[in-house]
Parts: structure tokens; C-alpha cells; sequence
């Protein structure tokens, strides 16, 4: 008979997760750095003194704890900074959160949305009212008169990948196993959740010791099949202008060295996704940029006249095809994921395999072909028109600047402060508001993980915990998280997190007096701006008063952060060099900068689809709509035969 241990529950959950691994190309790591969380009635006797018991016992020993914990001051946010964690390290490694019952854990719903939308691992570990029932109902607990084994937990079975319930104790090991399997498959990956009844979770059973044992997962590099790629490597050479689009998988696979030799060689032009921005460094001359509802001119321009399209590791966001008008009627694709879900999108020749095998053996399908000198020449000359608008963006002239008022800035000249005066191994971190098209439009990366921006859910909120992950991911970068008023207001509190795990992460708050982006959308829907700016009711009833006297600084400096005040382009500098050059263990550093929202970014000359009202007796609303119905008629359905389903 195998040997056992008496543990509870929770103490054998933390147990298990301390001696999990995963492993790729030969390169071995622990699965969980650690469990962030927050404290309430239903974990803090279960997963909460697990943790203590292992940290006691661990400290004891002169060792580190298997699963280190962390207090967070919001259960979103700290998904958030795990989601964070592991896009940072190709997610080959992330955090477990648990909260408490109730709200604690419904907290985690938007977290887990994020994560799987994204396609990122995060455990999660919600607790739940009794599994014996015996106290109900107890304080926070749904009751729902048609199911007596519903609970708010089961919010969480759509946002999941895996979802599971623990409640008797035997359940654990078949929960735990079938969490792990998800969280380390580059398919199937995304929020995992374990929920946890509180009287579970501190009931004993006697485990065998062959569950705490290391246990290494493998994350598969799935090759193409030969006929895949030799019917894409024939699609292409039929190819007169071919364009390839870079997706969050390119680097989710360490696919940048692969992309960079296929361009070389083949001369084909790259667009990027938000998720894979970065996939070549700037400078690259095969390198157009961001493509669609927010891409650069260059990449836009050639996408309209591309006969092939190649995606790579992307989903076809709508802001990728700029909600289906980016590509022509004719265009033909090919679709190289890990995924069979992503990559039989947009119809085509569909590539199922990891990206860096895929463009590796693409590669060597191609080595006799290249597009010709003039469709390079053609990609310089577009490029290098789009680069003079970016320098314009970063340094606007006279008749910009003196038309602002004292002390404010554009927007795209606090990017280029920024781009320009961090190291080429920063990152930049965004996710909500205007700032995330702007720099997808401009920021010219350098490193292959020097941009984050979240744009799969685009989470107000996100910027200030996210940083957090980043910069444990790797201490070696710094990470500058631009954030508007409006996405810092959502959440703030992970500063308090910052200071006091003594994590340095310099914030570029960007106070705008409101929300930049949704007013100007508004706007171009006829909708004037109505509710998207920070200021007093009027006399008349409207929102349209004097602006709010809400001191974002101050906010900043009490809750422990160094915060520093700048009104000018040199003031930024000096103030971008202070916080680069401030200790590392300094806790969060905050540039409180003033930007006028009324100037933007250089266009895109693209769309995205935001639907108009058809009838309105506003003459805006009437003339947004009969824009939008011209638009409307570009949009393409791609729904041309398939290669397969001709026979080929």
C-alpha cells in the first residue's frame, strides 16, 4: 500500500502546486511563482493557512516557500498582475489567486474574462459557501430557488477553460490534474478555475505521497504537416504582393528569429496585431507596423492591395481587419496557429502548428522565391512615409504646440518622450482608452518584450497591476504603465501592492479630464461627447460644467508612491531619467503629466465597425450614420472556398 500524508484540503492544494513544472525546448521552471491573494471568511482558515503553515515551516528550514504569497488590495486586479506574469514570460510560467466567498471571488469574473480572451493561464481559486450545507444560508451566499447546488462560483464556468468544483476531498487530485493539463496546452489555455468550499477546504484526508511529488509538464511545439505547408508555400508563390500579419502567438513560440529569417529571404511585408507588435524590431525593412483600425498607413495601404495574406498566431481581432475592410475582395489567406479554432478563420489554407516550427519549415519551402525588388521598394517608401508622420507626432511644431494651453502637452509627444528616453529593453504597458491605438501606431519597439499592451479585452484598470507582473517577471527591465485618468480611476489600489512588495514600476498618468478615446468616438458617432468628460453639472443639468477638482497627484503620493509633477516637454524628460534612475526597490515611481485630448494621433485611414442609430433627430447622429453605411460596404465576409474543400 502506498504511503500516505494526513493533510487538509487546502494545505495539500498549496502542496501539490509547490511541485508543479513546466518545461519547453529543455528549459525547466516552476509552473506557479507564487499565490496572490486576499483574505475573507472562507479561505483565510483554508488556502490562507496552508500558506502560513508552508511559509512557517519553509522559514524554519532557512528555505524559500514553494508557493510564496502576496497580498493584493483587489481580487481583479491581482489576476491581473498574474495574467500580466505570464504573458511576460511566454506563458510558460504564472501566479495562483484565491479569495474569499462571495464578492471576494466574484471579483475575479473580469480577470478571468481577460485571461481567456487572451489566451494567457491564471489558476483561480474562488471559495464557496458549505458543501454540507449544514449553516445555510451564510453571509453572502446566493440562494437560488430552482437549484440548490448553484452558487455565484458557477459565473465563472463560461470565463474558464477548466472549469471544476471540489467537493468531497477525493475530487482534489482529478481537479488539480485536469487544471494543470489546461494551464500548460498553448491550445487550450486561458483562466482555470478550482472552486473551494470553505468547509472543504480545512476538512483532512490522507493523501498518497505520490501526489506531492515534482511533476513536469511539457508544452508542445505541435510541427506543421508537410502538406500544409507545401499548399501554403504554393499559395504564396502564386503571390504578386503577399503580406504577412504577426500575431501574439509569434511570440508566445519565441517566433521572432524565424519571422525575421522568412522576411529576409522572401522580401514579404509584415503588419502586427496589438499581441504581436514587436515581432521585428523597428528598423526592420520588411517591417510595416500595426495593421488595421489602429495601424500605420504603410501596413493599411498594402493590405488593401494584398493578394495573399499570411497570419500568423493572430485571431482576426476586429481592430486586425479593421472589422473586415482591411483586406480586398480577392484576397486569399493563410492561417498558421496552434490552434485549429484560430487557424481555420477567414477561410483559406489552414496551418495548424506551433508558429516558430510553421515559419521555419515555410521558410525552407521558399527558398527558391522572393516578391521583387519593386514591391520592396514599395514598402520603404511607405514606411518611410508613415516615419516622418511618427517624428511629426513626436515632436509637433509650432502651430501645434502654441495653440495649447500653459502646461499641457499632446499625447504623442509624451510617447515619444517616453519611447525615446527608456532603454530598448523596457516595456511599455497599456490596455484601455486612446493610449493603446497610439501607441500601436507609433512606439517603435525594440526588444522582442518591450510592448504590452492588452487588447484582447481592453480592461480599464489593468495598466497599474500588470506592471506589477511584468516587472516580477523579469527585475531586469523597467516597465513604464501609460494610463489615462480614467482607466488609473478604476484601479489605483495595486500602488499600495507596489509599495509594499517594494516593486519599482514607473506609471505615466495621463490626466486628459476624461475619457480621450470614447470621446472622440463619440464624436464620430454623432454623439458629441455626451458623458465622456470629467467636469461639474451644470446650471441646465447637462455635464458640461467646470472641470473636476480631483488631484490625481495627490492621490498617487498617499497611497506611497514618489510622485513627480512635470507641465513641459523638458520637464517630462527630467522626469522620465529621475524615475529610470531611481533604486529598484524604490516602490512605484508616478509621472503626473496634462495632455489636451482634442489632439490626436496621426490617422489610420482605417475603421472600426461601432454601429450608428438609424433614425436620430440629431443632424450629428444622422451624418455619423450615413458615413457609417459607406464604410459598411466595404466589409468583406471571406467566404471563398477553402483550399481543402477544393480538393487540394
Amino acid at each position: 500500500m502506498s504511503a500516505t500524508v494526513r493533510l487538509t484540503v487546502a494545505q495539500a492544494t498549496v502542496e501539490f502546486l509547490s511541485h508543479q513544472w513546466s518545461e519547453r525546448d529543455g528549459e525547466r521552471q516552476r509552473l506557479f511563482a507564487g499565490c496572490l491573494g486576499i483574505f475573507g471568511h472562507g479561505n483565510v482558515a483554508g488556502v490562507g493557512q496552508a500558506l502560513l503553515q508552508q511559509e512557517t515551516l519553509a522559514h524554519e528550514a532557512g528555505e524559500e516557500p514553494g508557493l510564496p504569497y502576496v497580498l493584493a488590495r483587489n481580487e481583479q486586479a491581482m489576476v491581473h498582475t498574474a495574467v500580466a506574469y505570464a504573458r511576460q514570460r511566454d506563458r510558460l510560467q504564472t501566479w495562483a489567486c484565491t479569495a474569499s466567498v462571495g464578492p471576494g471571488s466574484t471579483n475575479m469574473l473580469t480577470g478571468a474574462a481577460l485571461a481567456t480572451i487572451n489566451r494567457i493561464p491564471v489558476l483561480l481559486l474562488p471559495s464557496g459557501t458549505f458543501a454540507t450545507r449544514r449553516s445555510a444560508p451564510v453571509l453572502q451566499e446566493l440562494e437560488a430557488p430552482y437549484a440548490g447546488d448553484v452558487t455565484v462560483n458557477d459565473a465563472f464556468r463560461p470565463l474558464s477553460r477548466y472549469f471544476d468544483r471540489v467537493n468531497r476531498a477525493e475530487q482534489l487530485p482529478g481537479a488539480l490534474l485536469g487544471a494543470m493539463r489546461v494551464l500548460t496546452d498553448p491550445v487550450e489555455t486561458g483562466a482555470v478555475t478550482v472552486a473551494l468550499p470553505q468547509d472543504v477546504q480545512a476538512e483532512a484526508h490522507d493523501w498518497p505521497v505520490e501526489l506531492f511529488a515534482d511533476r513536469v509538464w511539457h508544452i508542445a511545439r505541435p510541427p506543421a504537416e508537410v502538406s500544409r505547408i507545401e499548399a501554403a508555400a504554393e499559395l504564396i508563390r502564386q503571390a504578386e504582393r503577399p503580406l504577412l500579419v504577426a500575431g501574439g502567438g509569434v511570440h508566445y513560440s519565441g517566433a521572432e528569429v524565424a519571422l525575421a529569417a522568412l522576411c529576409d529571404a522572401t522580401g514579404i511585408p509584415v503588419g502586427e496585431s496589438q499581441a504581436g507588435k514587436g515581432s521585428l524590431p523597428h528598423g526592420h525593412p520588411q517591417l510595416l507596423g500595426a495593421i488595421g483600425s489602429t495601424g500605420t498607413t504603410a501596413a493599411n495601404a498594402m493590405a488593401r492591395e494584398a493578394d495573399v495574406v499570411i497570419g500568423v498566431g493572430t485571431r482576426w481581432q476586429d481592430f486586425t481587419t479593421a472589422s473586415r475592410t482591411a483586406f480586398g475582395p480577392d484576397a486569399r489567406f493563410v492561417n498558421i496557429n496552434v490552434a485549429s479554432f484560430d487557424a481555420g478563420k477567414q477561410s483559406g489554407v489552414s496551418v495548424v502548428a506551433d508558429a516558430r516550427e510553421a515559419l521555419t519549415a515555410l521558410a525552407e519551402e521558399l527558398a527558391d522565391w522572393s516578391v521583387p525588388q519593386g514591391y520592396r521598394d514599395e514598402q520603404a517608401r511607405l514606411w518611410g512615409e508613415w516615419d516622418e508622420r511618427v517624428e511629426a507626432a513626436y515632436r509637433p511644431g509650432a502651430d501645434v504646440t502654441d495653440a495649447l494651453a500653459d502646461g499641457l502637452l499632446t499625447q504623442g509627444e509624451v510617447l515619444g518622450a517616453v519611447n525615446e528616453l527608456s532603454d530598448p529593453r523596457d516595456v511599455v504597458l497599456c490596455a484601455a482608452g486612446s493610449m493603446p491605438g497610439d501607441l500601436h501606431k507609433l512606439w517603435r519597439v525594440r526588444d522582442r518584450k518591450g510592448y504590452h499592451v492588452e487588447y484582447g479585452y481592453s480592461c480599464m484598470g489593468y495598466e497599474v497591476p500588470a506592471s506589477i507582473g511584468i516587472r516580477w517577471a523579469d527585475p531586469s527591465r523597467d516597465v513604464f504603465a501609460m494610463v489615462g485618468d480614467g482607466g488609473y480611476l478604476m484601479m489605483p489600489t495595486e500602488l499600495v501592492t507596489a509599495v509594499q512588495e517594494r516593486t519599482k514600476v514607473i506609471v505615466v498618468l495621463v490626466q486628459n479630464q476624461g475619457f480621450h478615446s470614447i470621446g472622440s468616438l463619440s464624436e464620430e458617432l454623432g454623439s458629441q461627447r455626451f458623458g465622456t468628460r470629467y467636469r461639474y453639472r451644470s446650471e441646465d443639468g447637462t455635464l458640461d460644467g467646470d472641470v473636476l477638482p480631483v488631484d490625481l497627484a495627490a492621490n498617487a503620493r498617499s497611497l506611497g508612491a514618489t510622485v513627480i509633477e512635470v507641465a513641459s516637454r523638458e520637464e517630462l524628460a527630467d522626469a522620465i531619467k529621475q524615475a529610470k534612475a531611481a533604486p529598484a526597490d524604490g516602490g512605484p515611481v508616478v509621472i503626473h503629466v496634462r495632455t489636451d485630448p482634442t489632439v490626436y494621433a496621426p490617422d489610420s485611414e482605417s475603421w472600426w465597425d461601432v454601429p450608428v442609430s438609424q433614425v436620430s433627430d440629431l443632424e450629428s447622429t444622422q451624418e455619423a450614420y450615413a458615413r457609417y453605411l459607406e464604410h459598411q460596404q466595404r466589409q468583406q465576409n471571406f467566404l471563398t472556398p477553402s483550399e481543402s474543400s477544393e480538393g487540394a
